[in-house]
Formats: C-alpha cells, structure tokens, sequence
C-alpha cells in the first residue's frame, strides 16, 4: 500500500496554502475514493486502522492550524475511533480535555468542531477536564466505556500523563460493577431483536453475534485486566490462542461485511436490509446473480455470528465465574462419572467426555432430566465446540446417538431448554445432515422475520410452551388438544421436518415428508408414527391456507377440509401445528383475527369428523336454527318485541343467519329496528364477537358498488379489509360486514377515530365527497420485491357465483383498485377474503354478473386482463 499512498498523499494541504475547508474536503474525498478502491484487495484490519490513522493525522494538523498546541488542551479519541478503528459511515468521536473550564475560552472550541463539521463529519464531542470526566462516567456506563478505550491524538503531554493516571487509579467503576451493567446492557440489546441472531434484515453492529457482543468482551477484559491490550484475554488464560484466532476471524469478516455496507450506501448505516445485500454481495465478492449471492453471503454471515455468539456467552460466562463468584467455582453436584452441576450449569468432569459422541446428545436429556440446569459450563462450551469441530459425519449415522436422540424427544421436558441449548450450540446442525443445509437459509419475502433453522426452532419452541406451566392460558385450545396427545414426539418431529426441505427445489412439503419418513425408519419409529409425522410434513401449510384463504362460511370448504384431514387425532395435531407456525414466521404476523378463523375451521371440521356417518356431512340447517335462537334470546332480552324481530328476519336470506354470529344478528337486529327512513345508511363500528379486530356494518339501499366506495374510504384512513361479506335482503337493502384492522395490526378503539371513520364514510355515501384516490407510494421494503399478478379462477360451487383468487404485490389500495374494476365491468362482489403474506397479496373473491349470475367465459378473460393490466400496467 505504501507506493500507492504516495499519490494520495499528494493531495494534502501544505502549510502555504489559504486555510480553508474546501482544500480538507477534497482531501477527505481524495481519501475516500482510495479507500474504496482498496477495500476489494486489502486486508480489512489494515484498512480500518488506516483509516483511523489518516484522521489522526489530519486532526492534529488541524489543531496545529487553531493553535492549540502551546495551550494546556489535548485531543483524545474516544469510542470506536479510540479502538483505532474507523469505517466509512463511522462518526468520530472526540473528548476535548482541558485542565480547567476556562481554558482557552469555549469560542476557539466551537469554532474548531465547527470546522470539522463544515468538512462534512459526523464527529460527536464533549469538553470536559479530568474531574468532569470521571463524575460524567460515574453517572453513565456508555461515558465509562468510552473512557476505557480512549488514547490520545494530540495536545498537552502534561494534562494527557494526568488524564491516564487519574483514569487508572480512580476510575469510578469497579471491574465487578461494570460486568454487571455491560452484561444488562447486552441482554437488553438482545431483546430488542428478539433475542436472534437469525434476523432476515440483521443489524450488524448491535444483533445478537454481531460487533457489539465482540467488544462487550473486550471492555470487559479491559476494565478487569486494566489493559488496553485484546490479547490480555489469551495471556490472563480466558481465551485459548485458537479462540483468539476464531474470534479475530469473526470480527474481520463483520468489518468487512459494514465497510461494504457503508460504501454501498453512502453514509453509516449497520442495518443489512433487504435493499442493500445484492449491493454488498458484489462488494464482497459473492458475484452479482441476485439472490444466489445474497444466499452465499447471508449464509456466512450467520456462521459467523453463531461462532460469536457462542464464543461471547463462553467468555462472559468465564468473568462472571472470576468476577461475581469465585467462591463457587468448585461448588457442583455430581450427576454420574462424566457430568455434574455447576451453578446451575452442567459440567463436564474430564476433558474426554465428548470423545464417546454419544455423550454430546446424552448431555441435552441431562439438561431437560433436571430443570435446574439452565446453561452449560464455559469450560464444557470449549470441549462441546472442539468435539463437534472434529466431527467427519453426522451424529446420526450413531446408533447410540440415535437412542439418545429419541430419548431427548420423547422426554416431557426434552423440546424445551435441551432443544434450545442443542440449537443454540449447532448440535442439531451436526446431527441431523438435513438441518445442516437450512442453517442461515434466507428466505427472500416480507412474510418470514427469521431464516429457515431459526423459525424451525421457534416453532418446536412453540410447540412446547403448550405445555408448559410457565406459559398457560395463552392458547387454551392448543394446551387442551396437546394435553391429550399420547403421542406428542410426533408433534415435535413433524416440526422438526416442516421445512427442512426449503432451499432445495421441488414442493418443499412432499420432500420434508419424505426425509421424515427416512429418519423414522433409521430411527426405528412404528409405522403409525411415521405415518403421521410424514401426513403432517407435507401438509402443514393445509389449514393455515384454507383458514386464511378460502372461505370456511362455505359447507363445501369444510368438507373438502375434512376429507383431507380424515381423522380427530390428525386434526388436533394440525391444528397446533398451525398455530405453532404462524406464531413463529413473524413476530408480528399472530393476531385475534388469524386465531379466530383457526378456531372456527376447527371446530366446525371436529363437528363433521365426529359424526358416525362414513360420509359425515355439515348441517347448515342447524347452524342457521342455532344461531336465530341465540340472537332471538338476546334481543328479547334487551326488550324488543319477537313479532318485530320476526317481521324484520324475514327480509334476510339464509345466508346471513349462516355467515353471521348470534352476537352479530342481535347487533345489527338492534340497530335496524330502531332506524328511520331517514337515517340511511346504518354505519356501525364495533367488536361484537371479541376478536380483536373492528367490525364495520353499513346497511343501506342496493345501489351498486357499495364496496368500492367503502374500501376508497377505509384504504384512505389506513384500514385493512381482512374479510367482506356482502349481502342483499329481499327487499332491496345491502348488509355489507367488513372485518378490519389498523395498518399497525390493531384494532380502532379511539373514540375520536371511530367517529372521524363513520363520518367520512357517510360524506362519501352521501355523495358530498368523492371517493379518495390512493397516491401513496410503494414502501421502501416493497420496492425490493416483484410479484407477477395472477388472477386464478376456481371451480365452480354454485351456479350463481364465480370465485377468483388473486395473486398481486401488496401495494397500497391494492383492495381499492380492484373494487373499482369490479364496478367499471359491471361485477358484483359477494365476499372478499383478504391475506397479506409479507410482499405478496393473496386474496379471495367472490362475485356475479350484474343479474345474479356466474361468470361466463368471456367475462372472467375481460376481468383477467383488466386486473393484470391494471396492476402490471
């Protein structure tokens, strides 16, 4: 690099040259292109620390330039600059020392760290004496840190000797004190991404395994080596010279994955988002194919930070035991001649223990055995690390891990911290081949948070807290149907194998299926276990799509359910399956909503399945009877007349009392009754049923596309339509229920909302206002992802409705746009069923002709081509 700089030294001011910014700025932009330009061929490390280097240089010029140097002032770096560490995006940051408050006047200060940022830094100061600085650490662990790994740029030798003294020997945290506030602090980042290394869109700075869990260990080591030094960590005995290496390794390689990123985008940002990886792929030298070089590079960086994370909870681990404990160290509990407990640890008793394989497994039913174990030891980490480093095959082709295996999954306790703790250390990964192959798999859509091992293993999690006391009353039906289970470990299995085909080509259900069928056989489960492990592999996804995606009000859709699901025993294991699932896909993704409609194909399947018939059959009949009698009970109740509510019931169909609740008919009953002529149209807005979500009820007169000005309205207000049912009386009157929800997943509770909702929707109804336009633009999220529109037409069920599902981006107003098709072609919709699968939009609609009729051919390849063209346009 040496000759190449000479150039780019060229571009420095000389002391004859006018001071201005200007002539910096364009050495800081000389700078930056050269630094650029090496960052495909040079080591990282080097490149960073030149960085950091080449500000050190500039800024003591520049305090030469304000003529501070004959002051009792003294430049020091502090934060990631003070490590002598630099990115591109990085800000720099400076404590301004000075040997009283007075010093030098705080105008010639301002001025300098003006001038600075006139050169386009991001440069974060303090001015502070000695003093200052130790009360400011006192109050604050992040000043404190600072302090920890500040050295001096330039300035007073005098004042930085008593800078460094002082911070030595009078620095205000003990080495005790401060583990404890940098470890809270660390659990409290992880939190805040829920507790996952595994985020599609990770941070790399601040995730779990990422650069501040590396530096975490070495201001820990510093505060209690009182060094400066990383290396104290192998000289004071808490790292070997190989983990030293590793996490070296790890560190340069998430140093150059933020250098890329920063370049990629132009200023700091340690957010690895879905529109900057391509970018930092090619950076990085993973090719420019898109998502195959995203996939390699994604794939790495969560190899490496699985290594950091583990390396990280290993050394914390090793000061909590010097720094919080010492006392105990030798306090344990022997379980057998190879393991024991260890502060609630478990301990391996000699360093051969992992060299029989079996023992690996073995160690994880130890864990789920005794539930006072919540981790393993630090030293047991080391030897569980190096064990599975020297692993030439699978621990499955074992047969005595395989026994062992089986024991951990068919132990009560065995899917819960045991599982987490195999996960966590990569020993799944090592036993089964398969998971090994969806380790750090992305998956490229807004749909899923996590990549595919993490939502497998927050799935099993799921599965588990069914059952576990800590977790009760959270999903009631689940904790009933699961309690009952005789045969729970093939709940577990099944979600073990759910997706462990992704990522590979073909249905990754019929290929799942078949792996868990080869692992029941090599595992010597019965054929009635492999049977239903391999039943519920390959359709996981079968409830979960007919609950969200069809429409469960249709007889015919819970019988063709039914037929598949064949059995009560396959539908309670689905059933959990399904919750299991979506609760793990996303965060954010579960709601009332999503359980409710869950709930109701349940139950309504149950119904049908236990029925003695070899045919069972859903009797409308006695759904429609049982929901009248229901509703009849609650207005009478409420003291209107039967002959009243009687005269008004039989202006509805059959299908209301069907589609609707008996809370639902007594609501709307209520309300119609008491209307005037005048009042016209009925808007109500409520939870009459308790889902979660908001109920929007208009009752008004037939006049045609209601829907599309109601949805212009909602989409303008920022509402999602998640169901429509839109009926005619027999008199001429439309009862049109929305089901709703917030942009942010909740419900609209406000009062002042609710009433700013009503009114705009009577405005537009009215005709005193026009149905609003939607002009907002794509999401920035969005804009990285492109969904071909599909429009599918499905089997006719009844004569006079045609029904259509729709395959689109979810861009915004989307359910407003296609409204407006419907009502330019003259179709009349009759029921929307309305999911959002991340990016993509997967709606169901049910429609007719303007006189009551399905489709005819020639209409549906109109509507078709309309939508595409519209959408695709």
């Amino acid at each position: 690099m040496n000759t190449e700089q000479a150039d780019f030294y060229a571009h420095w001011p000389t002391s004859d040259m006018p001071f201005e910014a200007s002539a910096y700025r364009d050495l800081i932009a000389h700078y930056h292109r050269w630094s650029e330009g090496h960052f495909v061929t040079a080591d990282i490390d080097e490149l960073i620390h030149h960085r950091a280097q080449f500000f050190d240089q500039l800024l003591a010029e520049l305090w030469q330039r304000f003529e501070f140097t004959d002051e009792p002032m003294a430049l020091i770096a502090v934060g990631g600059y003070g490590r002598h560490t630099l990115h591109p995006g990085s800000d720099i940051d400076l404590l301004i020392l000075v040997d009283c408050e007075d010093t030098l006047g705080r105008c010639a200060v301002s001025e300098f760290v003006t001038f600075l940022w006139d050169l386009h830094l991001d440069v974060g100061h303090s001015v502070r004496t000695v003093s200052q600085c130790l009360s400011a650490a006192a109050e604050d662990i992040t000043t404190a840190t600072n302090l920890i790994e500040s050295r001096p740029v330039t300035g007073d030798e005098a004042l930085i000797r008593d800078y460094e003294h002082q911070l030595l020997a009078d620095f205000p945290w003990s080495s005790r004190d401060f583990y404890q506030a940098k470890l809270d602090e660390q659990k409290q980042r992880h939190q805040q991404y829920h507790g996952t290394s595994y985020n599609l869109e990770p941070n790399i700075k601040s995730s779990p395994g990422g650069l501040r869990d590396i530096q975490t260990i070495g201001w820990i080591a510093k505060r209690h080596f009182q060094t400066h030094s990383d290396e104290s960590l192998v000289e004071f005995g808490y790292m070997t010279a190989d983990e030293f290496v590793e996490l070296r390794e790890c560190m340069n390689w998430l140093w150059r994955i933020r250098f890329a990123l920063h370049l990629e985008v132009g200023k700091r940002e340690d957010r690895l988002l879905f529109d900057f990886q391509p970018g930092v792929a090619v950076r990085l030298g993973y090719g420019n194919e898109g998502k195959h070089s995203v996939e390699l590079m994604m794939k790495d960086y969560f190899k490496v930070v699985l290594r950091v994370s583990e390396l990280n909870q290993m050394l914390l681990q090793f000061f909590q035991q010097a720094i919080l404990n010492p006392q105990d160290l030798h306090h344990t509990v022997d379980i057998d001649e190879h393991f024991a407990i260890n502060q609630h640890l478990l301990s391996a008793r000699h360093d051969e223990v992992f060299e029989d394989h079996s023992q690996i497994i073995r160690a994880f039913v130890i864990i789920a055995e005794h539930p006072e174990i919540e981790g393993i030891h630090s030293h047991t980490i080391r030897q569980l690390r190096n064990a599975r480093a020297q692993l030439s095959e699978p621990l499955s082709y074992d047969p005595d891990c395989r026994f062992w295996f089986k024991r951990l999954i068919e132990h009560p306790a065995g899917c819960g911290r045991g599982f987490a703790l195999m996960h966590h250390h990569g020993v799944i990964a090592s036993y089964l081949p398969q998971w090994q192959q969806i380790v750090g798999q992305m998956q490229f859509d807004l749909f899923h948070a996590y990549t595919v091992d993490e939502h497998t293993f927050r799935l099993v999690r799921n599965l588990y807290r069914f059952s576990d006391p800590e977790y009760a009353g959270q999903f009631p039906l689940c904790e009933e149907r699961i309690a009952q289970m005789t045969r729970r470990h093939c709940l577990y299995l099944a979600g073990i194998f759910h997706d462990i085909a992704k990522g590979r080509g073909g249905d990754h259900s019929e290929l799942g299926a078949m792996d868990a069928s080869n692992f029941c056989l090599q595992h010597r489960y019965s054929q009635a276990d492999s049977g239903l492990i391999s039943w519920l592999v390959e359709h996981h996804l079968t409830m979960s799509v007919t609950a969200q995606k069809r429409d469960i009000h249709d007889p015919e859709v819970i019988q063709e359910f039914a037929n598949i699901v064949d059995t009560v025993e396959r539908l309670d294991f689905l059933y959990c399956l399904t919750v299991a699932d979506i609760r793990a896909t996303n965060h954010s993704l579960w709601n009332n909503w999503k359980a409710t409609l869950l709930e109701e194909l349940y139950n309504a399947t149950r119904y049908l399945l236990e029925q003695n018939s070899s045919k069972p059959t859903l009797d409308v009949r006695d759904k429609i009877q049982q929901n009248k009698a229901n509703a009849m009970a609650l207005l009478l109740s409420g003291g209107y007349e039967k002959e009243a509510i009687l005269a008004l019931w039989g202006r509805f169909t059959a299908d209301y009392f069907f589609r609707h609740t008996a809370e639902q008919i007594s609501w709307h009953s209520q309300h119609i009754l008491q209307l005037k002529d005048d009042e016209l149209p009925l808007i109500l807005i409520g939870d009459e049923n308790n889902y979660g979500t908001t109920e929007l009820f208009v009752y008004h007169h037939d006049e045609g596309h209601l829907f599309a000005a109601v949805a212009g309205v909602l989409d303008s207000q920022q509402l999602n339509i998640l169901d429509a049912q839109i009926l005619a009386t027999r008199d001429g009157f439309v009862m049109d229920t929305f089901v709703l929800l917030q942009r942010n997943g909740k419900p609209l509770t406000e009062a002042r909302r609710i009433e700013e909702v009503k009114q705009h929707l009577l405005d537009v109804l009215h005709k005193r206002r026009k149905v609003p336009k939607n002009n907002r633009p794509l999401s920035r999220r969005l804009k990285n992802f492109s969904v071909k529109t599909q429009v599918n037409f499905l089997p006719a069920k009844h004569r006079g409705r045609t029904t259509f599902e729709l395959v689109a981006l979810d861009r915004p107003g989307l359910v407003a746009r296609l409204a407006a098709i419907l009502q330019r072609l003259d179709v009349s919709l009759l029921a929307a069923k309305i999911t959002t699968i991340g990016e993509q939009a997967e709606d169901l609609f049910i429609v007719s002709s303007s006189r009551g009729e399905a489709l005819s051919d020639e209409q549906k390849l109109t509507l078709k081509q309309q939508i595409i063209n519209d959408l695709d346009g």
